[in-house]
């Protein structure tokens, strides 16, 4: 489930795995309309596993990227432990996103 959220005059969506957990969050958009633009996006990227890059950070932990076809970074996940973790985030995404309802959270 996507969960489209509204923060001061800004949105922002996180992508919901079916236990509920947090898999993906996005950036800030300046209206609904555009992060329902970016929804969209990872909806339509998620099953190109081109679209995905992973990356660790200083601390050795591992994340995510999902990239548009244009490159732009339209949602990053939570830090995990190890590479093998980010995989199977990564596969939560593709499993997940393409059939995925949007809630509007107030």
């Amino acid at each position: 489930m996507f969960e489209l959220k509204k923060s001061g005059d800004k949105f922002h969506f996180v992508l919901k795995a079916g236990n509920g957990q947090v898999i993906l969050s996005s950036q800030m958009y300046a209206s609904k309309a555009s992060a329902m633009n970016g929804i969209e996006s990872v909806k339509k990227n998620c099953g190109d596993e081109n679209s995905f890059e992973m990356k660790t950070a200083k601390n050795g932990k591992v994340h995510f990227n999902i990239k548009s076809s244009n490159g732009q970074i339209i949602g990053s996940s939570q830090m995990y432990a190890g590479e093998s973790g980010a995989k199977n985030g990564m596969a939560s995404v593709a499993k997940n996103a393409p059939g995925a309802d949007v809630k509007l959270v107030e």
